[in-house]
């Protein structure tokens, strides 16, 4: 059918017709939009409300029970307690049960490459961080999400330190987003809350070495027998690399392990410019003589002595935690004289006298202080029950009496050279009581002896007799 063309009033009319669907359209649709941009905007102003609230109510699940700054050098730190000789020698350190050993020291008494390997293998930024280092963290956690191995850590040495003062040791190494974040939480309070040296020397006091040592002092004196101060670059820098996991790189057990982690802590040190190659490759090869690992304990008796007083007069508790340094009379070469001459005089008469042990106690007169203590030949042959004190143990005073017996006699008027008869005798004990009839310890009888006589022959019929 062929094309009518539409008359001028017709056209008019469909042109009307779209204009009225076309507006239509734009009415309902500015309406819809409308309504989108109030609930666009609604919905930001709820987020704009409801956003600070939920980041402060996640603030406040991480540190409402965090303690302020100031608890971190106000807390309570257990030092172990030391038992010296009068001239300062290392007697006994004593150790809690269920703790460990811990010595505090000063920044200023650590030489400075023992610093410088420390924050060579731990945080070589921390001096400009302010408490954790957001590119180590954005590093791992990268390496985390891509399944690679962490090559470093995210931890700094500050935030190591926040672990040990907020969370018990069975805590400390829990995985936990939560535990992570109040570490780096509080790591920056003690960050601006402390000078930076003050919060290294807090680490060097709180960090622990592995073997039960908290704190470099420990370890000093338990790996190398020595003070922090008096180590070498070779010892410094393998004990730099402990803390990270004392047990794998455990000197003692695993030699290897730990002299790898040595060699990177030095390689560290040689990237940050603070050793030459030449430097760190002397100090690797350079041989470590460690401390006997044995139980320390010297003149054993006379500090078992020493820590029974000390317990009786002040407990156990105070004993354990004090820290105290307890400085003794004791004379080391002179105790260990008196050891060999005991053990020697007990050789010479074993066979004859059937002797097996012997105490010495040597006292300086006019003051009383015990300058020697042996209370066995051998505090560790259990065949002798060596750890028994015999000077102190209690004991019938049987022939020790005999002086006092004599000293009154002669007050009496009987002389050294007085003679009484060591003959068999009877003695009445009163009513009731049979006759006492002493015998001398070889069962023998001597007739007539002077009392010097008798009471260096410890003979016991005389003895008696001039009561």
């Amino acid at each position: 059918m062929p094309h009518r063309r539409l008359t001028g009033w017709r056209r008019q009319t469909v042109l009307h017709d779209h204009q009225r669907r076309l507006a239509r359209l734009v009415h309902e649709f500015g309406g819809a939009s409308r309504l989108f941009l109030t609930a666009f905007a609604l919905g930001l102003l709820v987020l704009g409300l409801a956003g600070p609230l939920v980041l402060g109510a996640l603030w406040l699940a991480l540190t409402h029970d965090l303690p302020p700054a100031t608890y971190a050098r106000e807390r309570p730190v257990f030092q172990s307690t030391q038992i010296l000789s009068r001239d300062g020698q290392l007697l006994y350190e004593v150790v809690p049960p269920e703790g460990g050993r811990r010595q505090l020291v000063r920044l200023s008494d650590l030489p400075p490459f023992l610093l410088q390997a420390t924050l060579a293998a731990e945080d070589p930024s921390f001096y400009q961080n302010p408490g954790v280092d957001p590119l180590a963290v954005l590093r791992a956690l990268g390496q985390n999400l891509t399944g690679q191995a962490v090559v470093s850590g995210a931890s700094t040495l500050t935030m190591q330190l926040s672990r040990n003062i907020l969370f018990p040791p069975d805590l400390r190494y829990e995985r936990s987003l939560e535990r992570k974040l109040k570490e780096m939480i509080y790591a920056v309070r003690l960050s601006r809350h402390f000078r930076k040296d003050e919060v290294l020397e807090m680490y060097f006091n709180e960090v622990y070495y592995g073997n039960m040592a908290y704190g470099i002092g420990a370890a000093a004196r338990w790996y190398f027998g020595k003070e922090p101060r008096d180590l070498t670059l070779a010892e410094a820098s393998l004990l730099a690399g402990l803390p990270q996991a004392p047990s794998e790189y455990d000197p003692l057990r695993h030699l290897p392990l730990a002299k790898a982690r040595q060699w990177y802590v030095l390689s560290r040190m040689v990237t940050l410019g603070y050793l030459t190659p030449a430097e760190a490759v002397a100090a690797y090869q350079a041989p470590l003589q460690f401390a006997d690992q044995r139980v320390h304990k010297r003149a054993p008796h006379f500090v078992d002595y020493v820590l029974d007083l000390l317990s009786r007069r002040y407990g156990r508790e105070a004993l354990y935690y004090n820290g105290w340094r307890v400085r003794t009379t004791v004379d080391l070469a002179l105790t260990e004289k008196a050891r060999a001459l005991a053990a020697q005089r007990i050789a010479e008469i074993r066979q004859t006298m059937n002797a097996h042990n012997a105490a010495v106690v040597v006292l300086n007169a006019p003051t009383a202080e015990i300058l020697a203590m042996v209370g066995s030949i051998d505090y560790w042959d259990p065949s002798i029950d060596g750890q028994v004190n015999v000077a102190v143990a209690p004991r019938m005073p049987g022939s020790a009496i005999k002086v006092f017996t004599y000293a009154a006699a002669y007050e009496d008027g009987y002389l050294p050279a007085s003679r009484v008869n060591d003959t068999f005798t009877l003695f009445d004990r009163g009513p009731g009581l049979g006759p006492y009839a002493p015998h001398n310890y070889n069962g023998a009888f001597n007739g007539p002896v002077m009392l010097r006589e008798a009471l260096g022959s410890s003979l016991n019929v005389p003895a008696v007799k001039v009561v």
